[in-house]
């Protein structure tokens, strides 16, 4: 019964990120979104620590000290801020990364969709930055890439979720991307 659970959840939160993405003009991310649920090292841990309103990587960090689900997952999807942690060049201290924009996008909707995954009829559109505030002092974001995710949470619980999808598809999304398609080195003859 947990597997039918912890599967219908998976698929509700994949539809919610999609509608999202879609909305904000990403298709590609909404399709594939949050793939790597699907792989034996994630769904079976969901499976056995399913609980249905918080995440079953939180379980099983608590029983085994560490979750190999979310190091699998955080690993191999690119709109998880853990995803861009390294070595910073600057002082080789461990720092966020700056994200590519269209992760940044997808981190925000995921927040917002896994809010109302989780809370249900209990969502509002100031949950996600609520939750948010619980944790940001251990995030180790970029300041471009903290600064755009907390304009996107203050508008969505300020101004609502149809507004900031307008700005994310007027504004946000429109700016140069963060790593151009290279361009041709051949010269014209």
């Amino acid at each position: 019964m947990k597997a039918w659970q912890h599967l219908k959840t998976i698929l509700h939160h994949k539809k919610l990120v999609r509608e999202g993405c879609f909305k904000a003009g990403l298709y590609r991310q909404g399709i594939m979104h949050d793939w790597s649920k699907y792989t034996p090292v994630e769904f079976l841990v969901g499976c056995r620590y399913y609980q249905g309103n918080k995440s079953p990587n939180n379980a099983e960090r608590e029983q085994k000290g560490y979750s190999a689900a979310w190091l699998h997952h955080k690993g191999r999807n690119k709109h998880h801020m853990e995803y861009w942690i390294d070595y910073s060049a600057k002082d080789d201290r461990m720092a966020g990364m700056r994200m590519p924009v269209r992760y940044v996008v997808e981190m925000f909707i995921d927040r917002v969709c896994a809010s109302k995954n989780y809370q249900k009829d209990k969502y509002t559109d100031e949950s996600p930055l609520a939750y948010y505030e619980k944790g940001k002092n251990h995030y180790m974001l970029h300041p471009e890439t903290k600064r755009l995710l907390e304009k996107l949470l203050h508008m969505l619980a300020e101004e609502g979720e149809e507004r900031v999808y307008a700005y994310i598809r007027s504004d946000v999304l429109k700016k140069k991307k963060r790593f151009p398609a290279r361009r041709s080195i051949r010269k014209k003859v």
